[in-house]
């Protein structure tokens, strides 16, 4: 069940970074895609389950869209708008992982070194 649903986190954070890469080219299109990932990353708790694959679905589309087009020309433009839209994308990475735990039984971990 937990893979079905890392999926459907996967898939719906590769939505969401599709449609903030396609309409980050309007003066509405970077405020309503930044807006709808971070009320997303909000509602979803942290953990390897949930947020992380929708940040990582997020970030992996907006990186496949970075090179150039077999056209010569760029679906992420080089200006303020293009430049905001991949700092969110760092930005989104550490959001989604925040909220992770580290689950070993290792007493000694959290003992400091003397």
């Amino acid at each position: 069940m937990r893979i079905l649903v890392a999926l459907a986190c996967l898939v719906g954070g590769a939505a969401t970074g599709l449609a903030a890469v396609l309409v980050h080219g309007h003066w509405w299109g970077l405020p309503v895609a930044l807006a709808a990932t971070v009320a997303t990353l909000v509602a979803l708790p942290g953990g390897w389950w949930l947020r992380l694959p929708y940040g990582a679905g997020w970030a992996i589309v907006v990186g496949l869209a970075t090179p150039e087009r077999p056209e010569g020309d760029y679906l992420i433009a080089a200006d303020a708008r293009g430049y905001v839209l991949l700092g969110a994308t760092v930005v989104v990475l550490m959001a989604s992982m925040v909220g992770i735990r580290d689950h070993s039984d290792n007493s000694d971990a959290t003992a400091p070194d003397t």
